[in-house]
């Protein structure tokens, strides 16, 4: 069995004490982290590296960032979401990596919020998808165990928030990101959580304000999209609450999918 979890850590380096605990507790195979917001220089490898990771990571001063954890070693293929050659932020950590799955492809991924959609911001949220879709397309092709992790920051459906009303004009919820979403998942990926929990309204991110958190008033906007050969290997996936009770949680906790062996 392989685990594989995505995590928004929302700081790497101030969320330190709880990744480790998280790393320990859970022992995920592979972990997706987005908005690590640090540098490669900046990184806190020694650290991390003694949870007995192998690590990747598309940095970035600040703001965005992805990483890549895995027990065993990784190949890093893309540190940039293909398709533009202009766009320099981190969004986007694609890898291949040995496993108890066989031979799997992963991806990090962090896509843009999109707010305020009367912005350039909405705008490239959604030309950023249809490059993922692009990319995605190209990916089937190899027809192998590929898992494409990350915080989408889509609402897929109205079931994925507590009060759809209040994110009708949202970048998150629009029916423009809504409806690239659902083009990736035409091309054949399986959206994990929702198809072992079709009826389930459950979250992985909570603001910090207004006590979303206490009163559980959540959306879901991490995903894991698997190709056809890891959804035939899929067995399980859940939503572990659990880090975002610590103190000084992220605002998001991590999901997660088991996979057999082939």
């Amino acid at each position: 069995m392989t685990r594989i979890a995505t995590f928004n850590v929302n700081s790497i380096k101030a969320r330190m004490a709880n990744v480790l605990a998280w790393l320990d507790e859970f022992d995920p195979d592979i972990a997706l982290f987005q908005e690590i917001k640090s540098t490669e220089e900046s990184f806190p490898w020694m650290e991390l590296e003694a949870a007995g990771y192998n690590i990747a990571i598309s940095g970035q001063k600040s703001y965005n960032g992805v990483a890549i954890f895995s027990k065993a070693p990784l190949e890093v293929v893309h540190t940039r979401l293909p398709g533009d050659d202009g766009d320099d932020q981190a969004r986007y950590l694609e890898a291949v990596a040995e496993t108890g799955a066989g031979v799997l492809r992963v991806a990090s991924i962090y896509l843009p919020n999109g707010n305020p959609v009367d912005t350039d911001k909405f705008a490239y949220k959604l030309a950023w998808m249809e490059r993922l879709v692009a990319h995605a397309r190209g990916l089937l092709e190899l027809e192998e165990p590929t898992v494409l992790g990350g915080d989408y920051n889509v609402i897929p459906q109205d079931e994925d928030c507590h009060d759809p009303a209040a994110w009708r004009g949202d970048a998150l919820f629009r029916p423009e990101s809504r409806a690239a979403f659902r083009r990736l998942l035409a091309l054949g990926y399986t959206e994990a959580f929702r198809t072992l929990h079709p009826r389930a309204q459950d979250y992985t991110f909570w603001d910090y304000q207004r006590g979303d958190w206490q009163n559980d008033r959540g959306i879901r906007i991490d995903h894991l999209l698997l190709s056809p050969q890891a959804a035939d290997l899929l067995t399980d996936c859940q939503i572990d609450r659990k880090p975002r009770g610590r103190p000084k949680a992220s605002d998001h906790t991590p999901i997660w999918c088991m996979l057999s062996a082939p």
